[in-house]
């Protein structure tokens, strides 16, 4: 037997993408403070709130077909800008894989009930 699957709820995404931002500007902020041994933490925080922060006030977010066709969309983008990142290639490796997990979370629906600062 199969689980019945919950129903897409825009309302929790939008609660899960803003504490993503500010989980990933915390996590910026204490790379920040460490320097050069971190930076590596610092791009990859900088890459979950630029792509949290691109489906924030995003119409996408109310439908889980049109929010899935929204994130392979800016997947397949090959150029991804953010003003102070320490390495841009890192950031858009970063990025990438964040939407790659974004994709799969919008396709089964789960995970966005983790509201919590770690996941």
């Amino acid at each position: 037997m199969s689980e019945a699957q919950v129903p897409w709820d825009a309302a929790q995404v939008r609660l899960w993408l803003e504490r993503r931002i500010k989980a990933a500007r915390s996590d910026q902020d204490v790379a920040d403070r460490y320097g050069r041994d971190r930076e590596d933490d610092y791009d990859k925080a900088a890459a979950e709130e630029w792509v949290c922060e691109q489906f924030r006030h995003n119409d996408a977010v109310d439908d889980q077909a049109r929010f899935a066709e929204a994130v392979k969309a800016l997947l397949a983008k090959d150029d991804f800008y953010r003003a102070g990142v320490r390495s841009e290639q890192r950031f858009e490796r970063e990025v990438k894989a964040y939407l790659r997990k974004l994709m799969k979370m919008v396709k089964t629906n789960t995970g966005f009930g983790k509201t919590l600062r770690y996941q």
